[in-house]
């Protein structure tokens, strides 16, 4: 069997910047399947997961592992924030590349959303003092420059950890949120020192300082061909305010460009559809997010996709303005997406799932708390399949 003539785009290989060779222009992206021990350490359940989803895609990024306790995401997310998870996670990318796929390790630091951070220790960081009402009344606690520091350090000693770990890459995560997210948004940032919201420079500086300390590492202790990579969210809006825009977004990437040798930009959000999501605000209103970030970045570092892409078609149509097609939720239910699409089998593709298929698709028997909500924003799966997915972790 061959590929369908049409598809044939996305299975060209694609060079990475630092020398790499990737086979096709599909990526796992993360997800979290919450299967991991209460304390952040890799389980057998989290291997076979990975392993049963080593063919899917060449190039693959594990959930958000976190590092440090107070930027924990998710109750059974892994963690990367001591030695001791490295043990672990060497079992884990190992996993990953059994069969020949790059794997990269995200590392993330929730801030203010660390739901987790607020129910073990009642206390949330974030760039400025917020009072939020959910999960419950709490205030988020300005980061001082010492704790600022503190975190900066720590992204630098996970990166750090992934390098002993035996991941091929990292990846730092500003979507969706995240702690450098809510230091360049100017809702969520309102100090008034060098990393406040006076101005863009200011508002990038964290992040900048994230990524320089992560590639000092990189420089100091990694293979030449390491990868590093970056997800961002390309505007915030909040109705007709801007926390920040595409304009400002493609600012701070210019500008990461210049401290880090990134090896792909990964364009991620909430909602639907995502990858086909239009400007909200600003000069290019309304036209599509990845092709003006395309337009600008591309060339220089490849774009990758992510958002809704959840059938062949949809893939091809993110394809347009990107270099690589990102998905998560498919590969649940599906790990051998990619495999049928390549064979020609595309017909045979199925995001359906049945407890039957438990065993098969290797999906641990409590996966997804907290995972089927964010699911049910993105509708990449069917309602019945998010149903029985629900039934897991109940």
């Amino acid at each position: 069997m061959k590929t369908t003539e049409q598809y044939r785009p996305l299975f060209k290989t694609i060079v990475l910047p630092n020398g790499i060779e990737l086979d096709n222009r599909f990526v796992l992206s993360p997800m979290i399947t919450n299967s991991s021990t209460i304390e952040g350490y890799v389980t057998q359940e989290d291997l076979a997961y990975a392993k049963r989803r080593a063919p899917s895609a060449p190039l693959q990024i594990t959930g958000a592992a976190y590092i440090e306790e107070y930027g924990q995401l998710f109750e059974y997310g892994f963690s990367i924030d001591n030695d001791r998870s490295i043990e672990g996670l060497k079992g884990l990318a190992q996993a990953m590349k059994k069969d020949g796929a790059k794997a990269i390790i995200q590392l993330t630091h929730a801030g203010r959303f660390s739901k987790i951070s607020l129910k073990d220790f009642g206390v949330v960081y974030g760039p400025s003092e917020m009072h939020l009402k959910t999960p419950v009344e709490h205030s988020v606690l300005p980061m001082s420059k010492r704790k600022i520091n503190h975190v900066i350090n720590q992204y630098a000693d996970a990166t750090r950890r992934a390098i002993k770990a035996g991941f091929d890459g990292v990846e730092i995560s500003s979507a969706q949120r995240l702690l450098i997210q809510t230091f360049f948004s100017s809702f969520s940032n309102q100090r008034d020192d060098e990393y406040g919201t006076q101005n863009i420079e200011n508002r990038s500086r964290f992040g900048i300082e994230v990524m320089e300390a992560v590639q000092k590492v990189i420089d100091e202790e990694a293979p030449a061909d390491f990868i590093l990579g970056f997800r961002g969210t390309p505007e915030e809006t909040r109705g007709n305010d801007i926390g920040y825009s595409v304009e400002d977004f493609l600012y701070f990437m210019d500008r990461i460009v210049e401290v880090a040798n990134i090896q792909y930009l990964a364009t991620a959000s909430w909602g639907k559809n995502i990858y086909k999501q239009t400007i909200r605000q600003g000069k290019f209103k309304d036209e599509f997010m990845n092709k003006k970030v395309y337009e600008h970045i591309a060339g220089r570092i490849p774009v990758m996709a992510t958002g809704g892409i959840n059938s062949p078609e949809k893939a091809l149509d993110a394809f347009q303005f990107s270099d690589m097609v990102g998905a998560s939720t498919p590969f649940v239910t599906e790990p051998d997406f990619v495999t049928k699409l390549k064979e020609g089998r595309e017909d045979e593709i199925n995001l359906g799932f049945s407890p039957e298929e438990l065993a098969d698709l290797a999906i641990p028997e409590r996966a997804f708390k907290d995972i089927v909500e964010l699911m049910d924003i993105g509708g990449s799966l069917s309602e019945a399949s998010r149903h029985e997915l629900r039934k897991l972790y109940k």
